[in-house]
């Protein structure tokens, strides 16, 4: 009986535009949003290297708030900087996650796609 229900893939026709890069491939190989590996994985690995720069400014806050608030003393400086290494990191995947989501949310046109060519007469 489940199989009998149609899935998001039967109302596509077998070659479908991925809305990303706009090149043409089989279905199989989009996912949900219409975009092909190669774009997620563009997107992924450009996502990192933004998030990286949110986990430092996140690294960057806690690091503020411990030397002006809580004022660390000399015998714990290295658990001091651990905690802002983790924070970093941590803010590092959380940022990442985030952008990463905007970007499948916004569902754009990548900058470097070009449209297929068309055969003219």
């Amino acid at each position: 009986m489940g199989s009998d229900r149609p899935t998001w893939r039967d109302r596509y026709p077998e070659e479908v535009t991925c809305v990303r890069c706009l090149g043409v491939y089989d279905q199989m190989y989009l996912d949900r949003l219409l975009w092909c590996d190669r774009c997620r994985i563009r997107a992924r690995n450009r996502a990192a290297w933004w998030g990286w720069g949110g986990g430092l400014v996140f690294g960057g806050l806690v690091a503020l708030y411990v030397w002006t608030v809580i004022q660390p003393t000399d015998l714990v400086i290295r658990g001091w900087l651990g905690t802002i290494a983790a924070a970093t990191w941590v803010g590092s995947k959380v940022a990442r996650e985030i952008i990463y989501g905007g970007m499948r949310f916004r569902n754009a046109r990548a900058v470097e796609a070009t449209p297929p060519a068309l055969d003219s007469p």
